[in-house]
């Protein structure tokens, strides 16, 4: 999976690097080598003029790489990166035929499994112009329920013998937050989103003490691999905490989780009357909570301030009422945790931004309050984000994979405040950058290149969606390293490498301040350091 870390060493030496960090101010400063401590923090930049320390029990020549600070996703899902390597994944699939095939043979394939389970499918890649049905998932497989998660988490997709294991009917009513995909009669046609996917969630197995292990290690195996240091996880579980805690206690957490409870109730199980201590050399850490106010935009659950330019009669589901986010921020705010509130649509975020106006008063200081997504703003609330000093932790991929869909469903007048990072950059907003892994790669150099071009990966369109709102290398860089760790309240500690910091650094076969976009997503990670120690290699 990864490189186990070398003995500890009193001084280490990786010289010959054309290193890059940020200073305070965010500004680029380059160096040629760089020497770290025995408590794996940096110890000092050289340049090139500087004389090397004469004696050092670690020295490597990094023969000319790139030294970058190690990436921070500001936004993933640890757990759901390692099921996603563990189950069935159709994120790859172009078409329902495709996914089909591909659900068919992994149900062949692992005949002992009870419930095949899955996500990654989109009904927008397919080109399919509504959800999938029930009847077609019992084309593929008819025997086994099957549950299987839309690309954003946001919506399921069950074949008939999930649905009637989880007893849903016509009668059964769509849960607050929910709705219910519906065929002839009222009867459940396959898919149902956000709120009531819990109905057929609650019918399925849960995994086990030992899956969750494995899932773990699975994901810090693909993080360590994409240059992935330290990740914010958003909806931290007990039992995934429980998994964090497990890998610590042997010694097996090589990757920094900045951990944010899934809602009230396991941000109080976890950390109890606040947020936890660093854990295992700052490995872990439970500082906050993550609130859902609304859903996705590719199942029409973001809540819009008009309806959706392709569906008239909806505007998404709020899945809190305003009553509920404020009193769920406030029991959170009292015992000191951070508050990150999942907004897509431009209702969730200009609500979200209520809220916080409401409660800046009574819990003044650096809170450090986050929206998460941001992804349609109304462009009147931009400055509000700035005057509340609202942290907009935005995903760059989301852009490159969601322009036509966004297209589809919003008119031209609300695509002004759509994935606006420049717009929210020039308003005096901080920034930051990450993946929202598995519904996207993690692989931060797609993030870079969204971020400073707004085209995708297939090189559309040219000249880059309303390339306007891309932003400069140095910010790139910054969201994804600097401003990740103020984000989450850690820069005392990582996201650059200046001296006194946790030596979290990957080597790289590019200069991202110097590369075009298709240069930039061609970069590959060839080492990747967390806390002084090497983590992992990549194979020649």
């Amino acid at each position: 999976m990864f490189a186990l870390p070398f003995p500890a060493h009193a001084d280490t030496l990786i010289d010959n690097v054309n290193g890059i960090t940020l200073d305070a101010e965010g500004q680029p400063q380059r160096f040629t080598a760089l020497l770290i401590g025995a408590d794996g923090r940096v110890k000092q930049l050289l340049d090139r003029k500087d004389k090397r320390p004469e004696r050092v029990d670690f020295k490597q020549d990094a023969g000319g790489l790139t030294m970058l600070p190690g990436f921070i996703d500001a936004h993933g899902h640890v757990m759901g990166l390692g099921f996603q390597r563990m189950l069935l994944d159709l994120s790859g699939t172009a078409s329902l035929a495709e996914a089909q095939e591909k659900i068919r043979a992994f149900a062949a394939e692992n005949p002992e499994m009870p419930w095949i389970i899955g996500t990654g499918w989109n009904q927008e890649r397919w080109g399919l112009g509504r959800f999938p049905t029930a009847a077609e998932l019992d084309a593929a497989v008819a025997d086994r329920p099957v549950w299987l998660e839309r690309v954003d988490g946001h919506a399921g997709w069950g074949n008939s013998r999930a649905i009637a294991l989880a007893k849903v009917t016509a009668a059964t009513r769509d849960p607050e937050g929910g709705r219910i995909e519906r065929g002839p009669g009222g009867a459940p046609a396959g898919v149902f989103v956000d709120a009531a996917m819990a109905l057929v969630n609650a019918a399925k197995p849960a995994p086990l003490a030992r899956d969750l292990d494995r899932a773990l290690a699975l994901a810090q195996g693909a993080l360590l691999e994409w240059g992935i240091t330290s990740i914010a996880d958003m909806g931290t579980t007990l039992p995934e905490w429980q998994a964090f805690r497990r890998a610590g206690d042997k010694g097996e957490l090589a990757v920094r989780i900045l951990s944010y409870a899934g809602d009230i109730d396991n941000m109080a199980i976890i950390g109890g009357p606040g947020p936890t201590p660093w854990l295992y050399d700052d490995r872990l850490r439970m500082g906050g909570v993550k609130l859902y106010l609304d859903g996705a935009l590719g199942s029409r659950g973001a809540w819009l301030k008009a309806p959706y330019a392709d569906a008239p009669g909806q505007r998404g589901l709020p899945l809190l009422t305003p009553a509920a986010l404020r009193n769920k921020m406030v029991r959170a705010a009292m015992d000191g945790f951070q508050v990150a509130v999942h907004a897509i649509g431009d209702q969730a975020n200009a609500e979200a931004l209520d809220a916080i106006a409401d409660l800046s008063a009574d819990f003044p200081g650096d809170r450090r309050w986050r929206i998460e997504h941001a992804q349609i703003v109304d462009p009147a609330d931009i400055g509000r984000f700035a005057s509340l000093r609202v942290i907009a932790s935005m995903q760059p991929v989301h852009q490159t994979s969601d322009r036509t869909m966004a297209e589809a469903r919003l008119d031209a007048a609300r695509l002004t405040g759509a994935y606006a990072w420049r717009s929210m950059e020039r308003a005096g907003v901080r920034l930051a950058f990450g993946s929202d892994v598995p519904v996207e790669s993690a692989e931060p150099f797609a993030g870079l290149a969204a971020a400073i071009s707004r085209i995708g990966p297939d090189g559309q369109p040219f000249g880059g969606w309303r390339a306007q709102e891309a932003v400069s290398r140095e910010t790139a860089l910054d969201g994804f390293t600097r401003s990740a760790a103020y984000a989450a309240f850690a820069e005392d500690r990582i996201g650059t490498l200046m001296p006194g910091m946790r030596a979290d650094f990957v080597l790289v076969d590019g200069d991202p301040l110097l590369a075009s976009a298709s240069e930039l997503r061609a970069m590959r990670v060839r080492e990747t350091w967390v806390g002084g120690q090497r983590r992992w290699v990549r194979k020649p």
